[in-house]
């Protein structure tokens, strides 16, 4: 290099100089190579979340959605009658005073 042409204490500072700016310089490539394929990796996990909340999504709104048929309703429905309390009508006056 340098030193090789020049043989003076100047022309060494200057090869070692330009050896270690090499080195500096790999090594920030090499951070931002390592920094490359950490945002790849968090870019694909993004892309696998993103069309994972799309199926959940896809499954709410199917659930919101009203039945086609309308669903049967369950419990106790009283027919209708002319009847006060249900036949208490027809129980002899004893049973009522207590």
């Amino acid at each position: 290099m340098l030193s090789s042409v020049l043989s003076s204490k100047r022309a060494v500072q200057m090869n070692i100089l330009i050896v270690r700016a090499f080195i500096r310089l790999r090594a920030v490539l090499a951070t931002h190579i390592e920094l490359a394929a950490k945002l790849n990796e968090i870019e694909r996990t993004q892309q696998d979340h993103a069309a994972n909340i799309d199926q959940i999504w896809s499954a709410i709104l199917d659930l919101e959605e009203p039945h086609a048929t309308p669903q049967r309703q369950i419990g106790f429905k009283p027919e209708p009658s002319n009847q006060s309390f249900g036949g208490c009508e027809n129980l002899p006056s004893s049973a009522l005073q207590n």
